[in-house]
């Protein structure tokens, strides 16, 4: 504070002399009021050290939203990452709600019932079952040889056919279920020949119920023919088995 005071004095001391009225040589003149006698300027001090910075200013105010910047170019896809270590398994969930039941499925069980046989002798009896006894298939023996009827062991559609040879006179035949005739067949014979008559039906059947062959009417219509090269046949099987 001193030294800058004397800087000062040195500074307005030359104008202050040139302001005063000359003097006579040889009049000293007064001093300025306030200045020590025999005053000599010192040498300039150094300069201070920098301050204390101040503190920071306050934040300013938020600018506006920029403008929305083009987007950037795709990149390279990046390589797969590795497989993530497997989660703990997490628990039991509850049981779920029963489903409808399903339609009933086909049965593992296959069901057989089949026959075929044939005429070993000229039948000569009309109305009662004509005895086919030449068996050509009976595996499960629902065909009765000693009768001649087709006995039904499980309920469902048939089917049934029956060859007939015509000789030497001629033939009316019928194909009967449970006491009733269900299908006829004639054949009105021609001299010095062999006929031959034929006939097929499907019938569903009920447990119990028999099915077979027998000549009608009267003994000038049993035409029905067999020898060791003609045949007159019967034959059955089942085709689709009763589900309920």
């Amino acid at each position: 504070m001193l030294l800058l005071q004397a800087v000062l004095l040195l500074l307005v001391l030359p104008s202050r002399g040139q302001d005063t009225p000359t003097k006579e040589p040889g009049v000293q003149l007064p001093l300025p009021k306030g200045v020590c006698t025999g005053w000599v300027a010192g040498i300039p001090g150094h300069p201070g050290h920098n301050g204390t910075p101040g503190r920071d200013g306050r934040d300013g105010t938020p600018g506006e939203k920029g403008e929305k910047g083009d987007a950037g170019l795709v990149g390279p896809k990046g390589d797969t990452g590795e497989t993530g270590v497997t989660g703990v398994e997490g628990p039991r969930g509850f049981p779920g709600v029963q489903g409808r039941k399903g339609e009933p499925g086909e049965s593992a069980y296959v069901y057989r019932s089949a026959f075929s046989v044939g005429l070993e002798t000229q039948v000569t009896v009309p109305n009662v079952p004509i005895r086919f006894t030449k068996i050509f298939y009976n595996q499960q023996n629902h065909y009765d040889d000693t009768t001649g009827k087709f006995h039904c062991n499980i309920p469902g559609l048939y089917y049934f056919s029956y060859h007939i040879t015509v000789y030497p006179k001629d033939m009316k035949v019928s194909l009967y279920k449970k006491d009733k005739a269900v299908l006829f067949t004639f054949d009105k014979y021609q001299d010095q020949d062999l006929d031959q008559a034929s006939g097929s039906v499907l019938l569903h059947l009920e447990m119990g119920d028999q099915v077979w062959l027998q000549v009608y009417g009267e003994g000038e219509n049993n035409g029905l023919y067999a020898d060791n090269v003609n045949d007159s046949t019967f034959t059955g099987f089942l085709l689709y088995h009763d589900t309920n």
